[in-house]
């Protein structure tokens, strides 16, 4: 793994998604994550971005949790920070200014499918595809050996916090506001909480301030 590109939505290039699929091929760290991708996609029957081969994979020790994959995850079928949205620009700035490596994170998604036709409009999951979704967080809890911190970020994943507790008493979990500039641009405070929260998850690695 590399440190990955130095600015946001590097993936707006073609040549560059062509390049990081390539990768995933040789990236044993996903192995495991991609055959419970495959999983997610036989039962529910629906596309399940990739993780980002330059990310941690099942050696990370931070676990990001988002909501669900967008409709632009289309243009790269991946869920990263180098996705051409805004939503993943913001990402990539918040994690940059905690000093948090890419490898030591995991970024997936509370409901790891995409939940929108082809065409449609961003919506929020409902509670059915939320609760469907609950299935899949042991076993993706349980190929990460080496997790010692989960940030939840946005309300669908913080549903999850109580399975996070039931799976894992001791595990850290941070909740932060959702990265969308749709909630990041509403208040100065929201960018302040997510800096803080991914500042005090960069604290439980161990990482300097």
């Amino acid at each position: 793994m590399s440190g990955g590109p130095a600015a946001p939505k590097s993936l707006a290039d073609p040549g560059a998604v062509a390049a990081r699929h390539a990768l995933v091929e040789a990236s044993p760290h996903l192995a495991a994550l991609r055959r419970l991708a495959e999983r997610i996609r036989a039962e529910q029957d629906r596309p399940v971005p990739e993780a980002d081969p330059l990310d941690g994979g099942v050696g990370a020790r931070l676990l990001l949790l988002l909501e669900t994959p967008g409709p632009a995850t289309g243009r790269t079928a991946f869920v990263s920070r180098d996705n051409p949205t805004g939503t993943a620009a913001n990402l990539f700035r918040f994690l940059s200014q905690a000093g948090i490596p890419r490898a030591d994170t995991l970024i997936w998604n509370a409901v790891p499918w995409v939940i929108h036709a082809p065409g449609a409009r961003n919506r929020a999951p409902r509670t059915g595809e939320i609760r469907a979704a609950r299935a899949y967080l042991p076993p993706l809890l349980a190929l990460m050996p080496d997790l010692a911190v989960v940030v939840l970020s946005g309300r669908v994943s913080q549903t999850l916090a109580s399975d996070l507790a039931a799976a894992h008493p001791d595990l850290p979990v941070v909740a932060i506001p959702h990265p969308s500039p749709t909630y990041v641009c509403t208040s100065p405070l929201v960018s302040q909480r997510i800096a803080a929260g991914l500042a005090e998850a960069a604290r439980r690695l161990g990482l300097p301030g």
